[in-house]
């Protein structure tokens, strides 16, 4: 009975061994290191039998292997001497297949077609609604990625299935045989290769905190934009579809966030400051999903702080923005008291920081301070009581009242430069006219601003026209008062003419020279210099035509009279239509009709 058994056994031993033969056999022929034909093929490129031969000769090797370790050294002949180099170049053999096979889906993530916002309300699952991917048709190729879709979150097959099925397969064995870290390294390395490339098709830079802050404004302002579509796509799709490896990335992608954060503040960052902070703001939902281990802890403390830190610069560059506005230096009047440069720049400003209300509501929550203590080194500052305004003004509106107010402050300055009164009453009139007609322009900033303030706007540009018109026009209707003209006693005809003839020349020079000089000033709103014109006519032409009509023949019956009476009512009406054109008058006004 001893011997059958013994037979049995043998016969068993001697069958495992050529299985085990066979296994090696297939597992040398592709052993890249002896042969050139292992070196120019990959056994995962080629016919899927060869592939589940090789696969099926690892599991062989494996097995022996095991067999060997739990039973005495004699039991395998010769097996102790061959597997553990074969398996090691088994294992050499699938890393590189592994390898090749990342490599081979490696290509960076498609900007074009994943540079699209997905709304929360209107996510779609796979193949589902007429996303980006359901518009390419229906091709079920490998290749194509799949995508799936979590609110605003789009994970990404980044590698086909059949693939990843091959590097499951690969991956289990070189784990099985204890080469896991080498698995790790290679996926590691590999993929943070696709990633380097993702970030360079999307325009992220490998740029340092330094290198950033160094880069001119005008330069960061297109990175900003770009950073802001990239990060969208990197945080809900990149790292969303890859989050093992993702930590390192995302630490580079918001560096560049943090260096503007913490960049030297000016007022024409505010802008792209807001546009960062709501993107990120935005982004930070999805942020604590994606990084919700406790590894990536640090990403979402670093995404946190770089939001609150932009919301400190949005701040900043708003109340460095009023000292800048109240310290304004200019001293050069603004030739014709057109609209200072610093008032356009100001209400444009304030235009687009009302763009921005929804943000700036929830980041301005102090009302602002009119202390001299508030502006270190200025001599004085403009009293403003922000309880005359009506109840309910946000921290925000406030800021652009005061603005407004500051800015008001510096023209008032700045008008004093005029030598001539009439044309800083212009100048201020042009300006708060601006600022009204700005404020009636943009819905955002007059609902901010208030009607209550508006009208004080308004009623301020209309003192100042009505200030001008004092001080240029009543001078010249002094000539055409009635007082000194009779003299008492004379039974001819009481009217004294050497007294008249002054009155007419008087008038005749001051006219002109208004005429000459006025000309040349500028009021740029069509309406308002046709609203300040009709003003001057008819306070002007009624005035003229009446003292014309009661002393002309007094003139005409003396000499020269033409020397006297220089001008009909149809020329003033005429000339008054020369006023704030901005333009030289090529002559002086000459008659151009009698009686």
């Amino acid at each position: 009975m001893e011997s059958p058994q013994r037979s049995e056994a043998e016969d068993g031993g001697s069958g495992e061994e050529k299985v085990v033969e066979t296994a090696e056999k297939i597992i040398l022929r592709w052993d890249s290191t002896v042969s050139e034909e292992a070196r120019d093929k990959m056994i995962f490129s080629g016919d899927r039998h060869e592939v589940d031969r090789y696969l099926r000769a690892v599991d062989e090797i494996q097995r022996s292997l095991h067999s060997l370790a739990i039973s005495s050294p004699s039991s395998t002949v010769g097996a102790g001497d061959r597997n553990p180099n074969t398996i090691q170049i088994a294992m050499a053999r699938l890393e590189d297949e592994f390898r090749n096979i990342l490599l081979s889906h490696s290509s960076a993530v498609d900007s074009d077609s994943l540079l699209v916002d997905t709304p929360r309300s209107h996510s779609h699952g796979h193949g589902g609604g007429s996303s980006s991917g359901g518009e390419r048709g229906g091709s079920t190729s490998s290749s194509r990625r799949s995508i799936r879709s979590t609110t605003s979150i789009r994970e990404v097959d980044l590698i086909p299935s059949d693939a990843i099925a091959d590097l499951r397969s690969i991956a289990e064995r070189m784990i099985a045989a204890g080469y896991l870290r080498e698995c790790i390294q290679v996926y590691g390395s590999v993929r943070k290769s696709s990633v380097d490339a993702s970030f360079r098709s999307l325009g992220i830079e490998k740029l340092s905190i330094g290198d950033i802050q160094r880069l001119e404004w005008d330069a960061l302002e297109n990175k900003i934009r770009r950073w802001i579509k990239a990060a969208k796509v990197c945080i809900r799709t990149l790292f969303a579809s890859e989050k093992r490896l993702m930590k390192g990335p995302a630490m580079q992608l918001f560096n560049f966030a943090e260096a503007i954060s913490i960049s030297r503040r000016s007022p024409e960052k505010l802008f792209k400051i807001l546009d960062l902070h709501d993107a990120l703001a935005e982004l930070l939902p999805d942020i604590d999903v994606v990084f919700e281990s406790k590894t990536a802890e640090s990403i979402r403390v670093q995404a946190a702080e770089i939001l609150s830190r932009l919301a400190e610069a949005a701040r900043g560059i708003l109340s460095e923005f009023e000292n800048a506005v109240l310290r304004e230096p200019s001293r050069v009047p603004v030739p014709g008291g057109t609209i200072h440069p610093l008032t356009r720049y100001v209400m444009n400003y304030i235009s687009l920081i009302s763009d921005y209300k929804q943000t700036l509501i929830e980041l301005i929550v102090s009302r602002p301070s009119s202390s001299v203590s508030r502006y270190p080194g200025e001599l004085s500052v403009p009293e403003f009581d922000f309880s005359e305004l009506e109840e309910e003004r946000t921290p925000l509106a406030l800021h652009l009242i005061w603005i407004i107010v500051i800015l008001e402050f510096n023209l008032e300055g700045k008008s004093q430069h005029y030598r001539d009164t009439s044309l800083a009453h212009l100048f201020m009139m042009n300006n708060v006219h601006y600022i009204v007609q700005k404020i009636k322009g943009s819905p955002e900033l007059r609902a901010l601003i208030g009607d209550e303030y508006l009208k004080k706007l308004t009623g301020k540009f209309r003192l100042a026209a009505t200030s001008y018109q004092r001080a240029t026009w009543v001078k010249v209707l002094h000539c055409l008062r009635d007082e000194g003209l009779h003299v008492s006693g004379s039974f001819s005809s009481g009217v004294s003419k050497s007294v008249l003839r002054e009155r007419f020349k008087s008038f005749n020079a001051i006219f002109d020279e208004v005429h000459r000089t006025q000309a040349t000033w500028l009021v740029p709103d069509t309406q308002l210099r046709e609203e300040l014109r009709i003003s001057i006519a008819e306070k002007l032409l009624p005035a003229y035509r009446s003292f014309l009509g009661r002393f002309r023949s007094h003139i005409e019956s003396g000499r020269h009279p033409e020397q006297y009476i220089k001008f009909s009512w149809e020329d003033l009406d005429s000339a008054v239509l020369d006023l704030f054109e901005g333009n030289p008058v090529t002559q002086h006004l000459r008659k151009r009709s009698q009686g």
